[in-house]
């Protein structure tokens, strides 16, 4: 439930680097003005005394802010992060995981709904099935990244949030580590969703998603899902094919249809069976259209609310179709999805956004709101709408 990944090297590193560095070299006037008028408000906002004490041994990470600016869904292209996060490792260490907690998992899918290979994939995607839960302080963390402001807002209620996890008792300081992103435990909760939807399951009096035992951590990822909204026996996605002449127009998650109707025009299961079902879906090309292309429901937003990126939750779907006992994706990842390079999809998000029309952040990566931006750039020039980034439209923007 974060922005990226962060391996246990890095994290022991920042950890023995942060305890060995010496406080002056650590702090800075800024960061200290900044904790100060960050306590003022905690006070105000009623967080406990005791707890607003163990802020003071927060340390100013300039490492962790590096890390936090380049999360692997942005910075690998879509095929090389699916094929690291589906890798055959990871399948096989998720099959082992599935065969030691059986009872657990059965529990918690009876409870909650959502199928076992889903919490399996979450878990193996967030901290390779509890391997790499993260070492770095939470506090120092969370701190960091508020002071540095690109999105304060965002990290000063994480770190309130995480002030009133340890005045609530869940666990200790020293106990409460994490990622470069201030994301905890086996599935890697941010604070304020642990606050909202952590669960005791084994009932011992605490919600502990750090503990060896990922009980509470499993359960607790279950009750986020349920809360989003997972439907229960609801595919997240499969893949499809799209007939010879398809207007590309009509693909994106805004477009959703009853799968009666895409099959009426040519679409149907990349096996080569037809489409059927009461759902209603949407066509996705994260890869444009000479990738795979993907037939969303539901679920997959459910899942893009754990983490926004579409890369994740086509990692943590696949995954858990693989688990399951699914078959790989049957078409090949291009080299240059939408036919241009990293460069020039870049430039078009840049002239998208410098003309007013928000892209997002200039990545290279054209999901859904840079489609959007597109189409409301065809629309103000009064030609056809399609959403379709291309060399031609790059072109048009120059």
């Amino acid at each position: 439930m974060h922005t990226g990944t962060f391996t246990r090297r890095q994290a022991a590193g920042l950890f023995v680097a942060a305890s060995m560095m010496p406080k002056a070299v650590m702090a800075n006037a800024g960061f200290e003005a900044w904790r100060a008028d960050f306590r003022a408000r905690a006070v105000a906002a009623g967080v406990p005394s005791d707890a607003l004490n163990m802020l003071d041994e927060a340390r100013f990470l300039p490492k962790v802010v590096a890390l936090d600016n380049t999360p692997a869904e942005t910075t690998k292209s879509l095929g090389d992060y699916i094929a690291s996060a589906v890798s055959p490792q990871r399948i096989k260490a998720g099959q082992v995981v599935m065969a030691r907690y059986p009872t657990l998992l059965g529990r918690i899918e009876q409870k909650y709904g959502v199928a076992r290979e889903v919490i399996v994939a979450i878990w193996g995607m967030e901290s390779s099935f509890g391997a790499v839960r993260g070492s770095v302080p939470v506090l120092s963390t969370l701190a960091s990244l508020a002071y540095e402001g690109r999105r304060r807002a965002l990290f000063e209620n994480e770190l309130m949030a995480a002030l009133q996890i340890l005045a609530l008792g869940d666990t200790t300081p020293a106990q409460l580590t994490g990622s470069y992103a201030g994301a905890m435990g086996h599935t890697q909760f941010m604070p304020t969703s642990f606050l909202r939807y952590a669960v005791d399951f084994n009932r011992d009096g605490q919600r502990n998603i750090w503990a060896d035992d990922p009980t509470d951590a499993l359960a607790s990822t279950a009750a986020f899902l349920r809360a989003k909204g997972w439907r229960q026996g609801q595919p997240w996605a499969y893949e499809v094919q799209l007939p010879k002449g398809f207007n590309l127009a009509h693909t994106g998650r805004v477009y959703a249809r009853r799968l009666r109707d895409w099959a009426q025009i040519g679409v149907m299961h990349a096996s080569g069976k037809k489409l059927s079902g009461p759902d209603a879906g949407a066509l996705i090309l994260p890869a444009g259209p000479t990738g795979p292309v993907f037939m969303v429901f539901d679920n997959f937003h459910v899942l893009k609310s754990y983490n926004y990126a579409d890369s994740y939750a086509i990692g943590v779907g696949h995954l858990s179709d693989r688990l399951a006992g699914g078959a790989p994706i049957a078409a090949k990842f291009p080299g240059n999805p939408w036919g241009m390079t990293t460069a020039e999809r870049q430039e078009l998000q840049k002239r998208l956004n410098a003309l007013g029309f928000k892209a997002g952040r200039p990545d290279g990566v054209i999901g859904e709101m840079g489609r959007a931006a597109i189409r409301s750039y065809e629309t103000a020039r009064g030609v056809p709408v399609t959403g379709v980034p291309s060399r031609d439209l790059l072109v048009a923007l120059r």
